[in-house]
């Protein structure tokens, strides 16, 4: 059985993934999946398709096996969460439409979490985009790490890295949606209040993983097509939400978890931003739900995004 509903012009009718969650959006307005074929997953989907995480109650970075501190409680609202990572065909589109640059930088205020003052674009932000176009291209060339080609080739379907925060907050806003905030992400890995040890883990105390459940270091580094690993989604059907390539988070790294949190972000000052998943090269334990980490908001490696879309 599976269910939808419309946005904008178009609603998509999803057959049963085998996931709890089933209730789908895909907009065919959404600028990056317009004129965009369907073939991303085990079943060529549009790359655009978000799952609803029905949201809940759970522990911040608690999986009671390796993180087994439960005091960090949040509750998030419902919420829909792209099943894929950014792909290189979809930020091609943002790059052809010239946004994501100085000349063209997000409005203030846009991707916003429409419950957490402040966290929208902010134009002091501007100067830290690419120049222009060309700049932002030769940006995603971070060498060894990099997805992106000039042209189209075969890496369309797999994540776009080489991404700092700013491209990643600035994709988002303009594809009319919004980075996810750390609790978001981490409840929708996590399983809610499961507290999933990896996203697919079941029992939520499993640590079982290899190859066929994510893209990691087992036997190779190197990015595959989005959703290649269907047997590792998440409850809700999200794919790739353990491994692939690291995603960036709304929040700015607030070294101790904000409390209470109840759709809660953390979006003042800071040197470093965070984010979650683990990627391609790196070891099992990095793709544990639980985990989290913080860098610079310039970095630009094995990161990508995934982006966050209101549910009310």
């Amino acid at each position: 059985m599976a269910t939808s509903i419309a946005l904008g012009t178009m609603a998509l009718l999803v057959a049963g993934c085998g996931c709890e969650g089933e209730e789908v959006h895909s907009e065919g307005s959404a600028p990056s999946c317009v004129d965009l074929a369907a073939t991303c997953g085990a079943t060529s989907e549009s790359c655009c398709t978000s799952l609803l995480v029905p949201g809940g109650t759970f522990s911040r970075s608690y999986d009671a096996v390796d993180y087994r501190d439960d005091q960090y409680e949040a509750t998030v609202s419902p919420f829909y969460l792209d099943k894929f990572e950014v792909t290189v065909g979809r930020f091609r589109k943002f790059l052809e439409a010239g946004f994501g640059t100085q000349e063209h930088p997000p409005n203030e205020g846009t991707g916003a979490h429409p419950k957490v003052a402040g966290s929208g674009w902010k134009t002091q932000w501007n100067k830290l985009l690419p120049v222009d176009t060309q700049a932002a291209r030769t940006a995603l060339d971070c060498y060894l790490h990099k997805t992106f080609t000039q042209r189209p080739q075969a890496n369309e379907n797999k994540p776009v890295t080489c991404l700092d925060w700013y491209a990643a907050a600035a994709f988002c806003a303009w594809d009319g949606g919004r980075l996810p905030t750390e609790a978001e992400w981490n409840y929708a890995a996590s399983g809610g209040s499961e507290h999933r040890y990896f996203p697919w883990s079941s029992p939520p105390t499993s640590a079982v993983i290899d190859e066929s459940y994510a893209v990691y270091s087992g036997k190779t580094f190197s990015f595959r097509d989005v959703g290649s690993k269907p047997r590792g989604d998440g409850k809700w059907g999200h794919s790739d939400l353990g491994g692939n390539a690291w995603e960036w988070m709304l929040d700015v790294d607030p070294v101790v978890y904000p409390m209470p949190c109840n759709d809660c972000a953390f979006v003042g000052e800071g040197p470093n931003r965070a984010f979650r998943s683990g990627s391609s090269d790196e070891l099992a334990p990095t793709l544990r739900s639980a985990t989290r980490h913080v860098i610079y908001p310039y970095f630009r490696g094995n990161i990508s995004a995934r982006c966050a879309r209101d549910a009310e």
